[in-house]
């Protein structure tokens, strides 16, 4: 029996993993953190009275999980993952924000404590596969952008997902930009710029997440989109994870890379 911790249990991302792992056999909830549990509103959160409670990672027992779930806060993620892999516990993190540096340093730590894991920009499968075309279209089409749309209560902008979107484009797309010459009557008008890619985020009350890539050519235009109409639908990916994990050697960046 795998034993799991997931931070952010008490949030919605945190409440879909704490369901999907009560469902699996195999794998048992023995540990969550989030800044509001207690042992008495564990029951709130469809977790056991078996299951330790913390508040603080300071709080955190050695070798009360295998595995550490993290659908937290873009300011939290990084210290979280850390302390994960310090403490011999795969991390699958669904949260976003980290820099590449901080990424970059923890699959270093990865490799040192040789404790696998996953960092996943989105666990929904139709945005793998939107990155996954996205990066293949960009080969023939160098004028791009990105445009995400998110729930009104997204910490970061712009998503990982389309972050993630934008370096994939790079790695295949000639140096380029479609219009260096413009000028903005209104600063940030033209989104955020990666590497030329211009991304533009939309937050609003009844979005939840979703991405369209926009290319244009002399007479034509492609646009790739993909709508994530239900949390649920991460949860797929998060399954596939917690099958995965303990065949990583390091931290993996990317939910297409194990699939």
């Amino acid at each position: 029996m795998k034993k799991v911790l997931i931070a952010g249990a008490t949030g919605a991302m945190g409440q879909k993993a704490v369901d999907l792992v009560n469902s699996l056999a195999g794998f048992e909830i023995t540990a969550a953190l989030a800044p509001t549990l207690t042992k008495e509103n564990m029951a709130d959160f469809h977790l056991a009275s078996s299951v330790h409670p913390y508040q603080t990672l300071d709080e955190i027992e050695d070798g009360v999980a295998d595995i550490w779930i993290d659908f937290t806060l873009p300011s939290a993620v990084y210290q979280n993952v850390k302390f994960a892999l310090e403490h011999e516990m795969r991390p699958i993190v669904g949260t976003t924000g980290l820099t590449d540096e901080q990424q970059a340093d923890l699959v270093r730590l990865s490799e040192e404590k040789q404790v696998g894991g996953l960092i996943a920009a989105n666990f929904g499968m139709s945005a793998v596969l939107l990155m996954k075309f996205a990066q293949e279209a960009a080969k023939y089409f160098p004028d791009v952008e990105i445009i995400e749309m998110h729930h009104g209560d997204k910490k970061d902008a712009p998503s990982g997902t389309a972050l993630s979107t934008a370096k994939l484009i790079d790695q295949v797309r000639p140096e380029h930009e479609t219009n260096p010459d413009e000028t903005e009557s209104l600063t940030g008008a033209r989104g955020g710029d990666y590497h030329g890619i211009k991304i533009h985020a939309v937050r609003l009350p009844g979005y939840i997440a979703h991405e369209q890539v926009l290319f244009g050519g002399d007479g034509e235009a492609l646009t790739i989109r993909q709508d994530s109409f239900d949390r649920q639908s991460f949860m797929n990916g998060v399954k596939v994870a917690l099958e995965k994990v303990d065949g990583l050697s390091k931290l993996v960046i990317g939910l297409e890379n194990i699939l």
